[in-house]
């Protein structure tokens, strides 16, 4: 499973999500001069930490920047949060870490999904470091908030329903 891919192009205003870093806004699309070469560039600012980053148009997609997730999508990430494999009881919690953020560095949302998942039923058996529980709660931001923006609803909606997800297994 892997989110759509999009070759078009954002518009100023269009919301997208960049890799690890959570939903976007294009702010402006500037153009500039690098090593003599006229590029253009999304300009866009990171919802969360109103964090400023510059995209190359040209490389968007190699970098990962695609739009909110369908409602489909949002169906399969709530089918990958009621599942309730963990499959690494036994490693410890650095090598689990950095298995975690891999998978969050990967871009996709349901990537990020198995790590909210996994690291929320892992503390239910076990205490997470404090790595471990700063990638949870990372984790938890990415998705609520892409949703929450996909959906048009509010984070602590959202927030909520995926809480009842497990409060429910």
């Amino acid at each position: 499973m892997q989110a759509r891919t999009h070759q078009s192009r954002f518009k100023v205003g269009d919301k997208a999500v960049y890799p690890a870093q959570g939903v976007a806004e294009v702010i402006s699309i500037d153009e500039r001069d690098i090593a003599g070469n006229r590029q253009q560039f999304y300009v866009l600012r990171i919802l969360d930490t109103d964090r400023k980053i510059m995209v190359p148009v040209a490389n968007a997609a190699n970098v990962g920047l695609r739009p909110p997730i369908s409602e489909e999508e949002i169906r399969e990430i709530f089918e990958i949060l009621r599942e309730k494999t963990i499959a690494f009881d036994n490693q410890t919690w650095n090598r689990r870490y950095r298995g975690f953020m891999d998978k969050i560095k990967t871009g996709s949302i349901f990537d990020v999904a198995e790590v909210m998942r996994d690291l929320y039923r892992l503390k239910t058996s076990k205490s997470l470091s404090f790595g471990e529980k700063r990638m949870l709660e990372t984790a938890r931001n990415l998705i609520v908030k892409e949703i929450a923006v996909a959906r048009g609803k509010t984070e602590e909606v959202v927030r909520r329903e995926i809480e009842a997800i497990f409060d429910a297994n």
